[in-house]
């Protein structure tokens, strides 16, 4: 009794255990601190830089970069308006996490919902959910994408609702898939012989477990969701001018590949290294949140401390 109370005791915080295994991996730890910049542009960005970003300069159209004689906002070259492309970068990381982020948040709460349902209640509510799963699926996401906003139109909100509707069976078909392997497991047992309802039982016995995969997940889907809304952005349909997010900074650069590689170069090196760096963490995440294997980072940590 009194060892497993120094135990606990002992045992340090959630975040401060997160933060030492974060720490021990260089590589998340890097992808973290590239994230963190990412999430403080999409803040301050445009309130910072919006004025800067929008004004057009036709002298200095297609300005080269690395002119370090000029401000740093003009370090990455203008665009074919004469317009700072760091500064535009900046301000169109809001858009695009906003997309991302949205869109994930929206379709990880329906879908964990829905897989929550499909994975406890019965066959015949779990047939109808996954069949409406099957209809998402049997058509390929970016052609729906396409064919929505082409009939609605292009805006944040119906491109942030387009592809959380595609990503839906993702986190439905997962939920439901370790539901259904939980509810067979000895505390759920013990849970339903004490009389907890079926509602206490899927959210305060269920549900944490699920979570930690649900997480790491959403950390990939993030990077999925980013590249398919600037590939709608580079084919014309995704947010429209004055609206700015590096897709369409990529397609508005694409006729000047020839002479002004820039234009599309740094928007296209911002979507690989944030895409990069999510995976890098979800990697972390995967690892960090399975009590199975985060002993490895748990040594590291101790090692580097």
């Amino acid at each position: 009794m009194s060892l497993d109370a120094t135990a606990v005791i002992d045992e340090p915080p959630f975040f401060k255990r997160m933060g030492r295994m974060l720490l021990a991996d260089k590589f998340a730890l890097c992808a973290a601190i590239f994230l963190l910049i990412i999430v403080l542009m999409a803040i301050i960005g445009p309130s910072w830089l919006g004025d800067l970003a929008t004004k057009q300069n036709l002298r200095g159209r297609n300005a080269a970069p690395f002119d370090f004689d000029k401000a740093w906002v003009w370090w990455m070259g203008a665009d074919a308006l004469g317009r700072p492309l760091l500064a535009r970068i900046i301000v169109a990381t809001q858009n695009t996490i906003m997309v991302a982020a949205g869109a994930v948040l929206i379709s990880a709460v329906t879908g964990t919902v829905l897989g929550l349902i499909a994975g406890f209640s019965s066959p015949r509510v779990s047939q109808i959910i996954m069949r409406l799963a099957d209809v998402i699926m049997s058509f390929p996401s970016l052609l729906i994408a396409v064919i929505v906003l082409y009939i609605l139109g292009s805006s944040i909100l119906n491109l942030m609702m387009v592809l959380a509707i595609t990503r839906i069976p993702v986190y439905l078909r997962t939920t439901r898939a370790e539901v259904l392997e939980i509810r067979e497991r000895m505390f759920v047992q013990a849970a339903r012989v004490m009389g907890a309802s079926s509602k206490r039982i899927v959210f305060r016995h269920i549900l944490p477990v699920v979570l930690p995969t649900l997480t790491t997940l959403a950390t990939l889907d993030f990077a999925y969701v980013m590249l398919a809304e600037s590939a709608l952005s580079f084919l014309g349909i995704g947010i429209q001018p004055p609206e700015i997010t590096w897709g369409l900074m990529i397609s508005q650069g694409r006729q000047y590949l020839t002479n002004a590689w820039w234009l599309s170069f740094w928007p296209g090196l911002a979507i690989i290294l944030t895409t990069m760096s999510l995976n890098l963490l979800s990697n972390w995440l995967r690892i960090a949140l399975d009590p199975v294997q985060r002993w490895r980072l748990e040594m590291k940590g101790a090692k580097n401390g």
